[in-house]
């Protein structure tokens, strides 16, 4: 099977790859790399590539392929704030046109990466696939909108599959710090503070990135009719947590190190939780392999073999939004985002 992965260069995708590769599919990704210098530890594999912002797909750069894998999005709340029609344009509008020209050039699926967090504000209620959609940020309805409008295309020979993964988390060569168990491990492990932006109540659906591209193996193996049109959570019922439970497996992990919350931290907004049954029985063959605690220990591992430090994960290398923006004010990309 050959596969597109867009985004392939990123958090996600560069754990992916080898994955998807070791599973014997013939993949290419497509990225315009906007990380590129944000590097941590090992570089990223090597593979066949299309240098492109998804904006700027045609039809060409999608014929011959037999499914897309849909990673590449501006993932991050704050950086979505700044400009939320950027979001927009990049994570729902593209999103919905390459959906749309790989049904006509004759690709078989679309996998897109959805979110759990379009269930957004939802309190103390356990949610599955059926629940209202409540979405916060610009990011988490850039989901909703691209679900909304690609579902519809859904024909004989086009099937869209809308994987809605839980909270990401763990090691990766694109390393997010902005993600609640990768930035907490760091505080905790550079300042010895395990910081708190919220009151610790909020719920959180956890999912390590590994088991979200194990997903993805199922949906690329599964039978046309299991998929087709499918939308899921990605994740496990034993993984919901509340932000104080996370702190509390941070501290029993890195030594000396004690929690503290930051200057306003109150009830966050984003609070739910969710149900998984569901993947486990559409793909009876989907496990989880990856735990909140695992997760933690992996980071704290990760961190200390590449000698992380507080200027690392808080300045412009890893900071995504500072990143950016350093890029923009330094003319290496213009304000849309295009490298120049």
């Amino acid at each position: 099977m050959k596969v597109l992965v867009t985004g392939h260069r990123g958090f996600i995708g560069t754990v992916m790859v080898p994955m998807l590769l070791k599973e014997g599919f013939d993949v290419t990704g497509l990225d315009s790399d906007l990380y590129r210098f944000c590097t941590f530890g090992d570089a990223p594999l090597d593979i066949p590539t299309i240098d492109k912002d998804v904006r700027k797909v045609e039809k060409e750069d999608l014929k011959g392929f037999d499914a897309i894998v849909h990673l590449a999005a501006l993932s991050n709340d704050p950086l979505g704030n700044i400009n939320p029609d950027l979001t927009y344009d990049i994570n729902w509008r593209a999103s919905v046109r390459l959906a749309e020209m790989a049904k006509e050039v004759g690709v078989k699926r679309f996998l897109f990466a959805s979110s759990c967090s379009m269930y957004g504000k939802a309190g103390e209620d356990i949610l599955d696939e059926t629940a209202e959609f409540n979405p916060v940020t610009p990011y988490a309805k850039s989901k909703v909108y691209v679900e909304r409008d690609v579902s519809p295309m859904a024909s004989d020979s086009f099937s869209p599959v809308f994987l809605r993964n839980a909270t990401a988390y763990g090691f990766s060569p694109r390393i997010r710090f902005d993600l609640v168990i990768n930035n907490l491990v760091a505080w905790a492990m550079t300042t010895g503070q395990i910081l708190m932006k919220s009151d610790g109540t909020p719920w959180r659906p956890l999912v390590h990135i590994e088991d979200i591209s194990q997903a993805v193996i199922c949906s690329l193996k599964a039978e046309r009719e299991v998929i087709h049109n499918l939308a899921v959570n990605v994740g496990s019922n034993t993984e919901n947590y509340q932000m104080s439970d996370l702190a509390g497996l941070v501290q029993e992990t890195v030594p000396n190190c004690e929690i503290s919350f930051a200057d306003g931290a109150g009830p966050d907004l984003r609070c739910y939780r969710a149900n998984f049954d569901k993947i486990h029985t559409v793909f009876p063959e989907f496990k989880t392999r990856w735990t909140a605690r695992m997760g933690v220990e992996q980071c704290y591992e990760a961190y200390q073999k590449y000698g992380l430090g507080k200027d690392d994960f808080e300045g412009i290398k890893y900071k995504r939004i500072d990143h950016i923006m350093n890029l923009i004010e330094s003319g290496k990309l213009d304000k849309d985002l295009y490298w120049q």
